[in-house]
């Protein structure tokens, strides 16, 4: 099996963003999970959570994540910030290769998303106390699924990148 590298985090980590640099460093593939999904929906991720609910979207997310799993050249995945919720998925994902959790503060993902209307999960009701009670919630399982955490704070995705590779014993182009 490949030895993939895997980001999680919280929406607005920089999960995305910085799977782009780990590809174009690594000249790896980069396949993102919330990408996929939309694809295979045919639809985006809100209208996913709106017409199906979120038990189907896991669901979803959770087959693609099989998917996945099944590849063998290494490449570089970017996952939604739920996917790690799920025992099975957590497990799965440490199979694959090496998982990596972008951590942030619940500053700047509000500040990341000020002006986000596409995230589910935020909308109505006070997003700033949806964004610290989702992120103490998440935090146990982003730590359990991951091999190791990289704080975003304060860094440029390129950082990170940089920070990821270090750890992880490899360089980049």
């Amino acid at each position: 099996m490949g030895e993939h590298i895997i980001l999680i985090g919280f929406m607005g980590a920089g999960k995305s963003t910085v799977a782009r640099s780990l590809s174009r460093r690594l000249q790896w593939q980069l396949l993102d999970t919330d990408s996929m999904i939309e694809a295979r929906a045919g639809m985006p991720i809100s209208r996913i959570f709106e017409t199906e609910g979120e038990a189907s979207f896991r669901r979803t997310e959770s087959g693609v994540l099989a998917g996945l799993a099944e590849r063998r050249s290494p490449v570089i995945i970017s996952t939604g910030g739920g996917l790690p919720m799920r025992e099975e998925n957590r497990r799965v994902l440490r199979q694959m290769g090496r998982v990596v959790y972008l951590r942030v503060k619940p500053e700047t993902v509000c500040a990341r998303l000020a002006s986000d209307t596409t995230r589910p999960l935020l909308q109505g009701g006070d997003r700033k106390e949806k964004i610290r009670a989702l992120l103490a919630e998440r935090g146990p399982f982003y730590e359990a699924a991951a091999h190791f955490a990289v704080d975003t704070d304060g860094k440029r995705p390129d950082q990170i990148a940089e920070e990821i590779l270090t750890a992880l014993g490899m360089s980049g182009n």
